[in-house]
């Protein structure tokens, strides 16, 4: 029976004590220089613009399991200076770990995506990405599930093992495509010089350059078509091609009729 009133007992249980909070303020420090140094790699790497997403994405990864595995190794060697075994401990979350991998198959294999998700840099957090039939906005990446925010507000919760196959509209600008119809009483010269002079005159902050008129794409006997396109940041090619499309009914209306505006 442990004899509380021995001194011993307590000039034993105080250096454990010291011993316990100098390992978990180790642990602590350790975490602490982990996470200053990913840190420092992020903000050096970070000024590549194309790195950016990818070591952002990586870094939080990193900090997270340089917690777990500090908190693992810390609780293992506390657990042993309070004289607990922990080889039975060590041995039940090996063969703990080999049931779930038998018994969850498709956990392992949508943690297994998750990581090559972020590892690669396939989409971050903010990109809009089609996988499947679902298309929306990345709110959340995990090691398990992508959870992603259509236009319209529904949220889709996706198991990364489940993606097989991902279209990005987020890495390279969008082109917005309009067309509009001229009646063939208006010369063709005419009325390019017209929708130029509008589209130099465009002020969108979307734009990337001053969208171009490519020329008649098709006709009729009643009229010919010509094409406008216009080069824009990520998933604003709906935005532009609308307001290009009021200002061409404006400018088809700002005379008696289309001829009179476009001539």
């Amino acid at each position: 029976m442990t004899n509380y009133f021995d001194s011993q007992f307590w000039i034993n249980a105080t250096i454990i004590g010291i011993k316990v909070a100098f390992i978990l303020l180790i642990g602590q420090l350790i975490i602490f220089i982990v996470g200053k140094a990913i840190d420092k790699v992020m903000e050096r790497e970070t000024r590549v613009q194309q790195r950016t997403r990818r070591v952002v994405t990586l870094g939080r990864l990193l900090k997270n399991v340089t917690n777990y595995v500090v908190y693992f190794i810390t609780g293992m060697l506390v657990l042993s200076m309070l004289n607990v075994n922990v080889a039975p401990l060590l041995a039940g979350a090996g063969v703990l770990g080999l049931a779930i991998g038998f018994g969850a198959q498709s956990l392992v294999k949508d943690v297994i995506t998750g990581f090559f998700i972020v590892l690669e840099d396939q989409f971050a957090v903010g990109d809009v990405i089609q996988t499947g039939t679902y298309k929306g906005t990345v709110e959340l990446i995990g090691l398990r599930t992508t959870r992603l925010k259509t236009w319209t507000g529904e949220v889709h919760i996706i198991p990364n093992g489940t993606i097989s196959q991902v279209t990005n509209f987020s890495l390279n600008n969008s082109l917005a495509v309009v067309d509009v119809d001229v009646p063939n009483g208006i010369q063709v010269e005419k009325a390019a010089e017209s929708i130029r002079s509008m589209l130099e005159k465009l002020d969108n902050p979307n734009l990337v350059k001053v969208p171009d008129l490519l020329g008649v794409t098709s006709m009729t006997t009643a009229e010919y078509k010509l094409r406008i396109v216009a080069e824009c940041l990520p998933n604003t090619e709906a935005t532009v091609s609308r307001q290009i499309n009021r200002e061409l009914q404006l400018l088809l209306r700002s005379g008696e009729g289309p001829q009179e505006a476009l001539a």
